[in-house]
């Protein structure tokens, strides 16, 4: 299974951090990045955004908001190819279409390589959505608060700090200094691995709905006085976004506030961490963060001088943001030219709930064929194989508890009866294994399967998920493009 080389692999010579990509002199339109490749703001038609995420399907929501603002994101893809962000509003969300489009214009006009830009709306009958550039390596919530592979290093949370404000700033600079509701799940990741602004904060929800929908101890005192946003709120933002940076946590800022009163900052530091980082950056982004989170909004730093302070601060400028994310060099820029399936997607990010979910819902209709033509060969049914059907009935009931153990046991016994033979077993196992940390039984198990079903898309992605899992990057992403080419073969057919 040699890796071939890949024609998008020069893109990776393009994505190394240069020392002026920290400076914030130009951010805007006509620099040397893919930003330029886009269009003009322009206005989408509803059956145009309906056929890119195959008719808003629950397949491709990659955000969605609770009853307060029901309003959900969708991954989608333009007939030009392109991956859009798509964020579709409530039907009450905006009845005055008007104001609708000069907010979405004003923001459309924006174009920065520190923000997920706004590309284009649509506004037709009660519809109201927006639509962004796409970014496809999760949110800095999912990084710092909920990571699987590796904690987030110090310098990558340093970088993340200064682009987030050289966003801020650059949006000060064009009139739109007002974010709402800013959050780490509002900072995404780009396909080098380079933190951006969701451009969706710069609009409100509705014409008369809320800044934010966080919990109130994270909401800058003045908007609870007032219901306004200012700048200085989003400063105030800002500086709780410095704490969950800190500490790995989403730390209420007056419990954080009581800690650097006390000296006590270092117990704000993320134990992940290690002692990976220098006390005096520490303490500086500790002070940075406190002068963000004074009471009085006259006395907090506006944007352009947090720039200039944590400037000062950044290492390791010379390193690739995918790399300080951990992200596999090929798979940033050559597999995201794939248009991957839900199920393909899972496996590249290494998402094995989502693996387990798909493979629930596929249940064992691709082994019907199989299946069928080994019962046909039998004379008799005999109660060794009644025993067999057992032991996977059994291995079903625990793969579907998440109990991995149990299942890799029952289907074991399963596979040994030699009886029936079943591709979705060994695709079961497979996870299960992995499940379990056993990464190289598991490869041995998404072959196997592809052994007994050779034109079964499943068992090339499964083999792809163990290995990344094995680090052997080159292999999965060739062993991945090889399951997204036969699935969608098999469509066609």
């Amino acid at each position: 299974m040699g890796a071939r080389c890949s024609k998008f692999s020069l893109c990776w010579f393009h994505s190394h951090l240069k020392p002026s990509v920290l400076e914030s002199s130009d951010l805007d339109n006509g620099g040397k990045s893919e930003k330029n490749s886009w269009p003009s703001f322009i206005e989408f038609s509803y059956e145009q955004l309906k056929a890119a995420t195959s008719g808003f399907s629950s397949d491709n929501i990659v955000s969605e908001h609770g009853l307060k603002a029901p309003n959900v994101v969708y991954k989608g893809k333009l007939d030009n190819g392109r991956w859009v962000a798509v964020k579709r509003f409530n039907k009450l969300a905006w009845p005055d279409s008007r104001q609708f489009l000069e907010e979405a214009r004003s923001v459309g006009n924006l174009r920065s390589e520190r923000l997920a830009n706004l590309i284009g709306c649509c506004c037709e009958g009660e519809e109201r959505l927006l639509i962004a550039e796409f970014m496809p390596n999760e949110t800095l919530a999912k990084h710092l608060f909920h990571w699987e592979a590796q904690p987030m290093r110090w310098a990558m949370r340093l970088r993340v700090a200064l682009y987030l404000a050289q966003a801020l700033e650059y949006c000060s600079s064009k009139g739109r200094a007002l974010y709402h509701d800013l959050n780490a799940y509002r900072v995404l990741f780009d396909q080098d691995g380079n933190p951006r602004l969701s451009c969706f904060g710069l609009m409100k929800n509705s014409r008369d709905g809320k800044s934010y929908s966080t919990n109130l101890a994270f909401t800058p005192p003045e908007y609870l006085r007032t219901g306004r946003v200012t700048a200085e709120s989003v400063v105030y933002s800002f500086g709780t976004m410095l704490l969950d940076l800190l500490s790995g946590k989403h730390i209420p800022p007056s419990h954080a506030l009581d800690l650097i009163r006390g000296k006590n900052f270092l117990m704000l530091m993320d134990s992940a961490l290690e002692g990976h980082f220098s006390n005096d950056d520490g303490t500086e982004l500790v002070r940075l963060a406190s002068r963000c989170l004074q009471y009085e909004a006259r006395e907090r730093p506006n944007a352009k001088s947090l720039v200039i302070a944590l400037m000062s601060l950044q290492k390791e400028t010379e390193v690739p943001s995918y790399v300080l994310m951990g992200i596999p060099q090929e798979t940033a820029s050559s597999i995201q030219q794939l248009t991957l399936t839900p199920f393909g997607d899972a496996c590249l990010r290494m998402d094995r709930t989502a693996i387990h979910e798909i493979l629930e819902k596929l249940g064992y209709k691709d082994d019907e064929g199989i299946a069928n033509e080994l019962q046909l060969s039998f004379q008799m049914w005999t109660s060794q194989m009644q025993e067999t059907l057992n032991c996977k009935k059994h291995g079903d009931t625990a793969f579907r508890a998440k109990d991995f153990e149990t299942a890799i046991d029952r289907y074991t016994k399963f596979i040994d009866g030699g009886t029936m033979v079943s591709p979705t077993v060994y695709a079961r196992r497979c996870l299960s294994y992995l499940m379990c940390e056993m990464p190289q039984e598991a490869l041995g198990d998404a072959m196997q399967a592809q052994v007994v079903s050779p034109e079964w898309p499943t068992a090339l992605y499964l083999q792809a998920a163990c290995l990344f899992k094995l680090g052997m990057d080159n292999d999965a992403q060739e062993t991945l493009k090889d399951g997204t080419n036969l699935e969608s073969k098999r469509n066609k057919t």
